[in-house]
């Protein structure tokens, strides 16, 4: 392989430090320097890569060393060919995963940045404390001595003095600051019932990312973040996984969009042909297609949309006659009889599952998921075991359907929250990551 890009994980102790919006700034700030930057998400976010592409303007890609094995990670990790640094963004604290080790670890941003080689970033809330800071980013850069550590941006600054405080500890404990970003409260997403608002729906988003990226660029050396990234020997070039079918309808829109990047790229590069349609404006499916795929996203939202939508119903109905439907978790509930908004309304859904879901009593589904198939699905043979992630907060009403299969969580307790399958139609909570063949 040519030359492959060194790079950098930005992460943090925990969730809700402001990474997100010092990923985006620097993704667009080393743009606008000329660089071609490659993005990457460390785990299964779902929502942040729509996010990165809007800032660097080049796919993001999910690393996940719990649902991924090395021949995955490797071929997702060579998507990073002909960029001239690759820039991860960590989910939740650094070193936090799960209990039970999955494909080649436990989930955690620290594990991803072992294996690609990338010193952390560290982004640090220092607000209420100064010196104390240090103690949390020593802490860090001790837990486990071979990742390398390459120093920490200070968030929420509140002034001159609490900087000169908090670099004082910082210098003491030999951490490097890299960055001290000043408390300002428009720097915040917007955020909905499942975190980050889309990045569709976002009303004005480049003007978002380009503040971010005027705002670290005032408050972050740049020069030394390109400096301190490095990177692990080149992948083995691989495949990403094949595509499911040949000419595949793709449901396209605000109330279907999270589908893995590297699975849609997989089925691109095996030369899958995509053809996308949106349930919102009433478009039915290509009649010429092979399957029909109706990815996550927020139908909940678009009940009555999705409701007067006569001409995407029946044309769901006529395809799933002779052909293969699948929905994943926002997909699955479209697919179903009727869903229940927070406000008690109920929507009538494309009726190819007898499944009612219901959003006015939220409950919170979270975690990864490993399931073993009970009956095919597009892509996979009965037997088959599959890895996926969910999150939604909708409670099932009524599953009439065959279970699609066995699910269990991370440490393999059983979940209720089995799929669905009736004749050509089959539905998931999980959204896929990748499956392991029986």
């Amino acid at each position: 392989m040519t030359h492959f890009p060194k790079g950098l994980m930005i992460s943090a102790p925990s969730s809700g430090t402001g990474k997100t919006t010092v990923m985006l700034g620097l993704l667009r700030a080393l743009k606008d320097d000329g660089l071609t930057v490659q993005p990457f998400k460390s785990g299964p976010d779902y929502i942040d890569p729509a996010f990165h592409f809007a800032a660097a303007g080049r796919a993001s890609f999910n690393l996940d060393t719990w649902a991924m094995d090395d021949t995955l990670l490797d071929a997702v990790t060579t998507q990073a060919q002909g960029a001239d640094i690759c820039v991860g963004e960590g989910s939740m604290g650094l070193f936090d995963g799960v209990a039970t080790r999955g494909q080649s670890g436990f989930g955690s941003s620290a594990e991803t940045a072992l294996r690609m080689g990338w010193p952390v970033v560290l982004v640090i809330d220092v607000g209420g404390q100064a010196q104390s800071a240090a103690a949390t980013a020593l802490g860090f850069k001790m837990y486990n001595p071979d990742l390398p550590f390459a120093g920490v941006i200070l968030n929420r600054v509140a002034s001159p003095r609490h900087e000169r405080l908090t670099r004082l500890g910082m210098e003491r404990a030999g951490v490097k600051v890299l960055g001290s970003l000043p408390r300002r409260g428009d720097l915040t997403l917007p955020e909905r019932h499942l975190g980050l608002i889309q990045a569709v729906e976002h009303p004005d988003l480049e003007a978002a990312i380009a503040g971010y990226a005027a705002f670290l660029r005032e408050n972050v050396d740049l020069d030394a973040i390109r400096t301190v990234a490095s990177t692990a020997a080149a992948p083995t070039p691989r495949a990403l996984p094949r595509p499911p079918a040949q000419r595949i309808a793709l449901a396209r829109d605000a109330a279907f969009s999270f589908t893995y990047p590297h699975l849609l790229e997989g089925w691109r590069a095996a030369g899958a042909e995509i053809l996308p349609f949106s349930p919102l404006k009433d478009e039915a499916p290509a009649t010429d297609a092979d399957l029909v795929w109706l990815p996550g996203g927020y139908p909940e939202l678009h009940g009555a949309t999705l409701a007067a939508a006569e001409n995407w119903r029946k044309g769901m109905t006529r395809h799933a006659e002779t052909k293969p439907v699948h929905g994943e978790c926002g997909g699955y509930m479209a697919l179903g009889e009727a869903l229940i908004d927070k406000d008690g309304t109920r929507h009538q859904m494309a009726g190819l599952l007898g499944l009612v879901t219901s959003y006015e009593k939220r409950k919170f589904h979270l975690g990864y998921r490993r399931a073993e198939l009970q009956a095919p699905m597009p892509g996979f043979g009965s037997g088959a075991y599959l890895r996926g992630h969910e999150f939604h907060y909708s409670t099932i009403l009524d599953e009439p359907d065959a279970p699609l299969a066995r699910v269990m969580d991370a440490d393999g307790n059983p979940v209720p929250e089995t799929g669905s399958i009736k004749g050509h139609v089959t539905g998931t909570f999980f959204h896929l990551i990748t499956g392991e063949h029986a």
